[in-house]
């Protein structure tokens, strides 16, 4: 990482903070990927169309509901 001496303390504060919010953006982002991949790979059985089966909309739903907080 390049050397950040360079910058006043303000610069520095809002570069530290702009890091932190890219940080859990990147998190973020990797808990829905993953959420996703393990939603796909427990609901959908069938071989990818256009349209999911009755049972995979159905799983989907309710894994979605689960998921939300009450």
């Amino acid at each position: 990482m390049s050397d950040t001496n360079q910058f006043d303390a303000t610069t520095r504060a809002e570069l530290s903070q702009f890091l932190e919010q890219q940080q859990a953006e990147a998190r973020l982002n990797a808990q829905i990927h993953k959420f996703t991949g393990l939603c796909w790979d427990k609901c959908i059985t069938g071989s990818v169309g256009s349209r999911f089966s009755r049972g995979e909309e159905s799983c989907l739903r309710v894994n979605e509901q689960q998921g939300k907080s009450p």
